[in-house]
């Protein structure tokens, strides 16, 4: 039995190259870069080498790049941050963002009384932009997080359009970019944005690792106290292997983004192609059908009620060697259903599958893929 991975928007496979920049921090090059002596002082060294990368991939300063052990705590970082420091009294945002900023938000507005306001979406899952720009008239001083790259329904966001309404009317603008980094190009010299987030093992690089941009005309305290690393922005020991790990992945990726970007973008057409074909009356939640206004590397499919296999699709497809998701890898395993399938009003009858794809997909895991589906709905 074959086994297909179709699971890239909740982690990607590591690129042997990545692995390869690793490997010298796990024997000789082996120092605490806050250590004076010599071999901290490598160690030293390579970190900056690593933030300097980033930084010039992002068209940033180097000091306004911070480390983390992922895209979560940078969210918690930029959001928590920004309350904190800015007196922050409503916060506007999505009912379709990530868990990471969705619960984040939710507590600060028990917890400490800030108006929560979740913009309206309609059934494709588009942002109501207008409403934003109301929302700021009435309170301009706000603090903004609206995701660039929807992790479960693949929408893309307008973040130049965002980040103007923001910047006209002194808003604190933070976007989860944890989809779209090393997937788009990101020039943050042209983009008006306070805080992004990467994380690298979306973009093949190693897992617990990832970093907060800020933009240095904004200064927030840490979220983890405890030493007085990444410039007393954030307690704890660098992971030196893994942040390496992540630059070059960041590399990688930058150089041969529009190559990638075809090459998964065409595997995603033909997978549309074939599915319609194979299974009558299936349907693409949110935009992920449309390769303009979607995430080229995810696709999320309704497939038609089928009592042979309700409540059992994704079940059955591993059977078959197939990994895929029901949506966000961080909530799969609540069996609550997706939040944001449910904030679009998806057809509870339907089984809605996230297929999600990567340069290391290829057209026989695709050709197998539909087969089996094709298996499972006779007769549609």
């Amino acid at each position: 039995m074959p086994s297909i991975y179709l699971d890239n928007a909740a982690t990607t496979p590591l690129d042997e190259r990545v692995l390869e920049a690793m490997m010298p921090f796990f024997t000789g090059n082996y120092g605490n870069p806050s250590s004076v002596h010599a071999h901290g002082r490598n160690a030293r060294v390579e970190l900056e080498k690593a933030r300097k990368k980033i930084a010039s991939l992002l068209c940033v300063s180097p000091g306004e790049i911070v480390f983390t052990s992922g895209g979560t705590e940078a969210d918690n970082t930029a959001l928590l941050g920004a309350i904190s420091a800015y007196g922050i009294q409503q916060i506007i945002s999505s009912p379709l963002e990530h868990h990471a900023v969705l619960h984040v938000v939710e507590q600060a507005s028990r917890r400490l009384g800030i108006t929560l306001s979740l913009l309206d979406v309609d059934a494709n899952g588009s942002v109501n932009l207008e409403q934003l720009e109301q929302l700021l008239q009435k309170n301009p001083r706000s603090l903004v997080s609206l995701m660039h790259g929807n992790n479960e329904i693949g929408n893309l966001a307008d973040l130049a359009a965002v980040s103007q309404y923001c910047r006209e009317h002194g808003a604190y603008f933070h976007s989860d970019t944890v989809q779209t980094v090393g997937h788009y190009p990101l020039n943050l010299q042209e983009l008006s944005v306070d805080a992004i987030v990467g994380s690298a093992h979306k973009f093949h690089g190693p897992k617990g690792v990832g970093f907060l941009y800020i933009n240095k005309a904004k200064k927030i305290p840490p979220l983890i106290e405890g030493g007085s690393q990444e410039r007393n922005r954030r307690g704890g020991t660098e992971n030196i292997a893994a942040i390496a790990g992540m630059a070059k992945a960041m590399e990688i990726a930058q150089e041969n983004q529009e190559q990638h970007r075809q090459q998964v973008s065409a595997l995603k057409d033909y997978f549309i192609r074939q599915l319609q074909q194979a299974i009558p009356g299936v349907t693409f939640n949110g935009l992920s059908g449309d390769p303009s206004r979607s995430l080229y590397t995810v696709l999320n499919v309704g497939f038609p009620p089928n009592e042979a296999t309700r409540g059992m699709l994704l079940f059955h497809l591993d059977l078959a060697g197939i990994s895929a998701s029901g949506g966000s890898a961080c909530s799969s395993g609540a069996r609550l259903g997706s939040h944001v399938l449910q904030a679009l009003g998806a057809d509870p009858e339907r089984e809605n599958v996230r297929f999600s794809f990567s340069r290391f997909t290829t057209h026989e895991e695709v050709d197998y893929t539909v087969t089996q589906l094709k298996g499972l709905y006779p007769g549609q």
